[in-house]
């Protein structure tokens, strides 16, 4: 029995535990992968050796518990949050003992009172304490375009003699004696409703305090002055110097980074397109039209810019802007027929059907008796499953889209320009689009002002006189204000999107922070070896200009709330711009005083800022899906996102340490210097994993809000759960005491940051599951330099270590 409790009551043990914990976690989602979900849950989640390990982790707390005698020291914070995974695990296992899961399906018109479950025993039938009748269903799509906004059931709850209306729809929930009904799915004939039924009282409310108590001892950790964090900022205020960094670190100052930009003007056909520009003041005016594309009203430069990036991967081609471009499409399409600016990137095609290299025009994809070369090999490609198909399916299935697109646009069923007079779908209609809903003078004008518009467009890029094509471009502009019957054009919303589309916020804010910062850590740097007189003053200057373009990236992200209509951190692309600006708060509040710091910070957020802008980073704007429509995903995204600014700076810190290390002098002034980057690094990470945890479990409250269920097992919501086991992990190495140092402390925080890409970009483009974004092709050359890196970071580990082993 001693050695059981002196097994169990061992730091060691814990992260021991923790760790095969994270693997088997891991394991598990790759088996989801390759094998099944189903196969994930019976050999992992749901096994009994892992609900035996979950058990030990427990064991293992309490025992410490008592052993240290931790409820005598005053560790206040400590006590709350240990205690509140104890209680979360409780009702978890509440939850999967007692708990039920299932469905009630009704048609229109019918009443139901029967649940179905699906278990590992087959399919159970309950019959519920009463009944539900339902009285319509609604699928409400976002305007013009086949996006559902909302699945809505209209019920009559039938209760022993009472019956009374309810409704519900994603985010609000039914309850009715313990059972909670969540809107879940419908029929193809939009006559039934689909809804998910959870019976699980007990459970809920243990976990919810759980979350109650993690909520308040985290609130401790942050104000109770013998928390550790706190403990923490007073020994670094203590080591705090006025020295500077050693020039080692430049070693992880980042590198010049090739932006590529794409130049047609070199090409002689663009010489072509250029004689006949249309010029910007006009196509300024043609940008600013509504039109009605992927379920929003939008400016036609959010809709131009889409469709150039789409086709040609820039933001210009040749010396025209976007609006330029696509009013040029519409008005020449015989021009731009044989102008090869459909980017694509396989030899193969190019061979197979004597496509130019890089790219083709849309005359290329026809022969000489106008047959479409891409048709034959296209039917083979859309008969492939998905999963099965290669490289050179997708890309042929790329072009045929783009190809597409094109035609769409010459024959003008795109852009759609006049909204309609009524119906529930509020569809637009484009120029050469099935107009017959119009009838009278609407009907007149809507099939000839657009032909008549370009064809003044022709007329005027002859003349260089363009009163008649501002005037026919106006009249079409005062019909939609007019005929727009359901109040979709919002005119400042308009004018705020071509703003942001103009402004390229983001891009800029990238070449500021990399810029400044980069400025500032070569000023840094410097300043060890000659202090300039102006020094200070530099310092300060670079520091303001950081604050500026901080605030820059909050304009822009406030401006993409506003046209959006929702928190700005919903994809790929909005999360990195959210982490890169959570970065560089991070340094700001902890790198305020140290000049090297704060630069590293800036610098990564940069970097940040320059991989959202890769082609595989898709910066558009688009309608919320229903489950979105939750204010706790809102506060999940945004806490969990700050986590991974956290993460990212106690990363660059950990790089930063390893590489002086590995290079720097033995000297006191030195060693101080690096202690002071550790305690910085350790209060990173604590920050970070608090709010990683907080994040996590708003997430499971938006679940079992949304759909029922609080923890489902999905490869995101596990390696959420990864990255805080591991950083749960790095962050109590100093009580063994042979793993106090602060050597293996800033490696571990390098490697642990693997788990947040893996979160971030892993689960997204790699493996399956809700949160997946799905296989996008530029994505994995990515993964290419983070081995690389990491790689490089292995031999400075070994360097350094060799070097410093001595002091351990």
């Amino acid at each position: 029995m001693d050695k059981f409790i002196q097994l169990f009551s061992s730091y060691k043990t814990s992260i021991v535990l923790l760790l095969v914990y994270a693997a088997i976690l891991a394991a598990a989602t790759f088996i989801e992968k390759f094998v099944g979900t189903v196969a994930a849950k019976m050999l992992v989640y749901y096994s009994p050796l892992f609900i035996f390990l979950q058990l030990l982790l427990v064991l293992n707390f309490i025992i410490i518990l008592i052993e240290n005698r931790f409820l005598h020291k005053r560790r206040g914070s400590l006590l709350t949050i240990h205690t509140a995974f104890i209680v979360i695990l409780s009702g978890a296992l509440t939850t999967h003992l007692f708990g039920k899961e299932g469905t009630v399906h009704i048609r229109e018109g019918e009443t139901s009172s029967r649940m179905v479950m699906h278990t590992s025993k087959g399919t159970v039938y309950e019959t519920l304490p009463f009944s539900l009748e339902l009285t319509d269903f609604r699928l409400v799509y976002y305007p013009g375009s086949q996006s559902p906004s909302s699945y809505e059931s209209d019920l009559r709850l039938h209760l022993g003699d009472e019956s009374r209306e309810a409704q519900i729809y994603m985010n609000k929930v039914l309850d009715v004696k313990g059972y909670r009904f969540f809107q879940a799915s419908y029929d193809k004939d939009e006559k039934g409703t689909v809804l998910s039924v959870n019976y699980d009282r007990a459970g809920r409310t243990i976990t919810y305090t759980g979350y109650l108590l993690l909520l308040c001892g985290f609130i401790l950790l942050f104000t109770d002055r013998n928390s550790r964090l706190r403990r923490l900022s007073r020994q670094l205020k203590e080591l705090r110097l006025s020295g500077k960094l050693l020039p080692a670190i430049l070693l992880v100052s980042s590198c010049a980074l090739p932006v590529v930009a794409r130049n047609a003007s070199g090409n002689r056909l663009f010489d072509v397109v250029n004689d006949n520009a249309i010029p910007s003041e006009h196509a300024a005016k043609f940008g600013r039209l509504p039109v009605q594309w992927q379920g929003r009203i939008v400016p036609m430069n959010t809709f131009s810019s889409e469709i150039l990036r789409k086709l040609y991967k820039a933001e210009r081609i040749g010396t025209l802007d976007s609006d330029q471009f696509l009013l040029s499409v519409l008005a020449l399409p015989q021009m731009w027929m044989q102008i090869p600016f459909i980017v694509y990137s396989n030899n193969d095609m190019a061979r197979e059907y004597g496509l130019s290299e890089d790219a083709f025009s849309y005359g290329e994809a026809f022969d000489d008796e106008g047959r479409y070369k891409f048709a034959a090999a296209l039917q083979e490609a859309f008969a492939t499953p998905p999963a099965q198909r290669d490289k050179y399916d997708k890309d042929l299935i790329k072009a045929d889209e783009k190809v597409n697109t094109l035609y769409q646009l010459f024959h003008h069923t795109l852009p759609a320009v006049f909204p309609p007079h009524a119906g529930t779908q509020h569809q637009w209609y484009s120029p050469g689009g099935d107009l017959s809903a119009f009838s009278g003078e609407d009907s007149l004008f809507v099939s000839t002002v657009f032909d008549e518009y370009l064809s003044e467009v022709r007329l005027s890029v002859k003349s260089g006189n363009w009163q008649k094509a501002d005037a026919h471009l106006a009249s079409i502009a005062d019909y939609q204000q007019k005929k727009d019957i359901v109040s979709q054009i919002r005119p400042e919303k308009i004018q705020a999107e071509v703003r942001y589309n103009r402004l390229h916020i983001f891009q800029t804010c990238k070449k500021g922070y990399l810029i400044l910062g980069g400025l500032l850590l070569l000023l840094s740097l410097t300043s060890f070896f000659y202090r300039w007189k102006y020094f200070t003053l530099m310092e300060k200057s670079l520091f303001w200009g950081m604050v500026a373009v901080f605030a820059y990236h909050v304009y822009g992200m406030a401006l993409r709330w506003y046209i959006s209509g929702y928190a700005p951190w919903s994809n790929s692309y909005e999360t990195m711009v959210y982490v890169s600006w959570a970065t560089v708060l991070a340094g700001l509040i902890l790198g305020r005083k140290n000049s090297i710091i704060l630069s590293l910070a800036v610098l990564f957020a940069g970097m940040i800022l320059f991989v959202s802008g890769l082609q595989w980073m898709d910066p558009q704007i688009t309608p919320l899906v229903p489950v979105l429509k939750s204010p706790w995903l809102m506060f999940h995204v945004a806490v969990i996102a700050s986590a991974y600014g956290f993460f990212g700076f106690g990363f660059l810190l950990g790089t930063a340490t390893i590489s002086w290390m590995a290079f720097g002098k033995k000297e006191a002034s030195v060693e101080r210097r690096g202690r002071e980057l550790t305690l910085m690094n350790q209060l990173s990470l604590l920050t970070g994993l608090a709010l990683m945890t907080i994040g996590i479990f708003l997430g499971a409250v938006w679940a079992n809000e949304s759909w029922g269920r609080y923890w489902g097992w999905d490869p995101k919501e596990t390696w959420a759960l990864i990255v805080m086991v591991a950083y749960a992990v790095v962050t109590h190495l100093h009580l063994v005491k042979r793993w106090n140092n602060a050597w293996l402390f800033n490696l571990c925080s390098v490697f642990a940051f693997t788990t947040v890409l893996m979160t971030f970009l892993g689960v997204n483009y790699l493996l399956s599951g809700m949160h997946s974004y799905g296989h996008t092709e530029g994505a994995p050359r990515i993964f290419g330099y983070i081995l690389l890196f990491y790689g490089l970071v292995s031999v400075l580990g070994v360097v350094s270590f060799r070097k410093r082993r001595a002091s351990f």
